[in-house]
């Protein structure tokens, strides 16, 4: 057991997931209390207490500043306790590479970069080198695009063949909401069709769609026809550059439904395997075989689509770095043109997360972190080393809360085959547009700034405006999800 005591709520989550990270065994509770005479107290699971007292921080008012005391005291004292380092340092955020495009657009070199980011924020040498060189790969592709009068759209599709034992997305299984897929599709093409209107008024420029979920492909040949037909009749290609379905799961595939995707020009879609161990697709809850997988990839393959992705987790139930080796083996042999390795973050929403069972999982491991953290390591390395044999370079990584051993998910690429829309949902460049149920706009609003006695400038800010998460609800209020992006949405 592991006990955070502080003095200012202010501090209680990036404390909680420096403290989960270097005791990914420990149960860790917080307690907030004002009168506290210190900042912030930890109790170690011997009964050893480490205190950050007053005086050990900046006295300014800057929220910031203090924030950052306490981080690296506590890094500090939990390296010092453990003796292990974190590759990633006090970073409790989600978009390491966000903080190396910003240093490079300021005009920080590299070698200053590396040397920053690990006295700075305490990241590794090697963590760092990858940020940087990721950032670098996102800043030349993102300049393709128009961040001022450009946008993307994401339509979400919440049903699957089942739910994974691991997935906390707002998605149900087709069988259950069978009777209510034609009301959805009615209230999301209704959404649309508002959304291109907005768009085509304020001649606004279409540069990426992304169909997810969910298992967009879990709709019927006739469902995705229409529904692809709809985005067709409302929005122009004129400025497109990118278009991805996630067809997911081998069993939601059929040669018809690829057929429709082709007809639309769809120009890159994931098929999506997590592992090729048939041992773990029972046990996740995947309804399919490995050698389904393989055979939707080779049918996409013949139908025309040469811009495949797929996604792996390291870290699943019962998986070691051995089975990693494996599923890397028939990865690679299938050759995909963008592979996505995922460590394992189990969420609350999650079957996995619910029933806190760490059974049969690497996370079985825990009781011996260094163990887990050598297996879950070995299996990255595995996937890295993978990827660079299949000619696939990293072009974008961020990293989730709960997630194993304090890795990271990274995207790797051929050259000409990166996902634009997976840099831009990290890196919040530009607006995105959602529609369905769950999703999140994004609007960028790029507005004056005006000082007195100073130039005249501009800042960007950021606007999420939420769809809600029950399917029956998006259905009967639709009109408030549109009316909700109106009152933000190119005023």
């Amino acid at each position: 057991m592991i006990f955070l005591s502080c003095s200012n709520d202010m501090y209680t989550y990036n404390t909680y997931h420096l403290a989960k990270a270097f005791f990914p065994e420990e149960d860790v509770q917080q307690n907030v209390s004002e009168e506290m005479e210190d900042v912030f107290r930890i109790t170690f699971p011997d009964g050893s207490v480490f205190v950050v007292k007053k005086e050990d921080i900046p006295a300014e008012e800057d929220r910031s500043r203090k924030k950052y005391a306490v981080d690296v005291a506590l890094y500090k004292a939990c390296r010092e306790y453990t003796g292990k380092e974190l590759a990633w340092g006090i970073l409790t955020g989600v978009r390491p590479t966000k903080i190396a495009m910003q240093k490079q657009e300021q005009g920080m070199d590299e070698e200053s970069f590396v040397k920053w980011f690990g006295e700075d924020s305490l990241v590794s040498p090697g963590k760092a080198v990858l940020a940087w060189q990721i950032a670098g790969r996102e800043k030349k592709i993102l300049g393709r695009l128009d961040y001022r009068d450009g946008y993307s759209l994401y339509v979400g599709i919440p049903f699957c063949p089942s739910v994974c034992s691991y997935c906390s997305f707002s998605s149900g299984p087709i069988d259950l909401w069978k009777d209510h897929v034609e009301d959805y599709l009615g209230a999301l093409m209704k959404e649309l069709e508002w959304i291109g209107q907005r768009a085509g008024r304020q001649g606004k420029k279409l540069n990426t769609v992304y169909i997810g979920g969910g298992t967009p492909t879990t709709l019927s040949e006739e469902q995705l026809e229409r529904l692809l037909s709809c985005i067709d009749r409302c929005f122009s290609r004129e400025h497109l550059l990118e278009y991805t379905v996630e067809a997911g799961r081998p069993d939601s595939i059929t040669e018809g439904k690829l057929k429709v995707l082709r007809a639309h020009g769809i120009t890159r879609i994931s098929i999506n395997p997590q592992t090729m161990q048939q041992k773990t697709l029972d046990l996740i809850g995947r309804r399919h075989t490995a050698r389904e997988i393989e055979e939707s990839f080779y049918m996409a393959r013949s139908l025309g689509f040469d811009n495949i992705n797929m996604d792996l987790i390291a870290g699943l139930p019962g998986e070691t770095a051995a089975d990693m080796a494996d599923t890397l083996e028939k990865i690679s042999a299938m050759g995909p043109d963008s592979l996505t390795v995922h460590s394992l973050a189990i969420k609350r929403a999650a079957k996995m997360g619910q029933e806190k069972s760490t059974t049969g999982s690497i996370a079985s491991l825990a009781g011996d972190p260094a163990a887990m953290a050598r297996e879950l390591s070995a299996m990255i390395e595995e996937a890295y080393g993978a990827a660079r044999s299949m000619g696939l370079f990293p072009y974008y990584l961020y990293r989730q809360k709960n997630i194993a051993g304090n890795f990271e998910n990274v995207g790797f690429a051929k050259v000409d085959k990166a996902g634009i829309y997976n840099i831009l949902i990290m890196e919040e460049k530009q607006t995105i547009i959602a529609a369905g149920a769950g999703s999140s706009t994004k609007i960028l609003l790029d507005e004056p700034i005006i000082v007195p006695g100073s130039r005249h400038g501009r800042k960007t800010t950021l606007v999420r405006v939420e769809n809600v998460k029950n399917i029956r609800d998006y259905i009967t209020r639709i009109d408030e999800m549109i009316n909700r992006k109106g009152e933000w949405l190119w005023r």
